[in-house]
């Protein structure tokens, strides 16, 4: 049996989120999986690379939170599509804490 790496449960998803680099306007993706650590997503017709900050919003039940991190890595799927990893650099202790309550139950 395969030890879990990750330091955070994930929550599985297939919302529709968006997301920004910090100056420009926002932009849609679809949200894979997301933990208190961080989120997973795709994104469609952009391009982001592994460093690049971004503000991103999303939907944990009727709450909606808002999120800036790090890309920490960027597959490209097919031609227009990137599979996103994003580290939270900054998620309040509200949002942490409902992301927690979500992936305990």
């Amino acid at each position: 049996m395969r030890k879990e790496r990750r330091k955070y449960p994930r929550i599985a998803t297939d919302q529709v989120i968006s997301f920004a680099l910090l100056e420009n306007g926002h932009q849609l993706a679809v949200g894979k999986d997301i933990s208190v650590g961080g989120i997973r997503f795709h994104a469609i017709g952009c391009e982001l690379e592994v460093g690049d900050r971004i503000r991103v919003t999303f939907n944990v039940g009727e709450r909606t939170l808002e999120a800036i991190g790090v890309v920490t890595w960027a597959t490209e799927l097919d031609a227009v599509t990137l599979d996103i990893g994003l580290a939270f650099e900054s998620l309040d202790a509200e949002a942490a804490r409902i992301l927690e309550e979500v992936a305990d139950d």
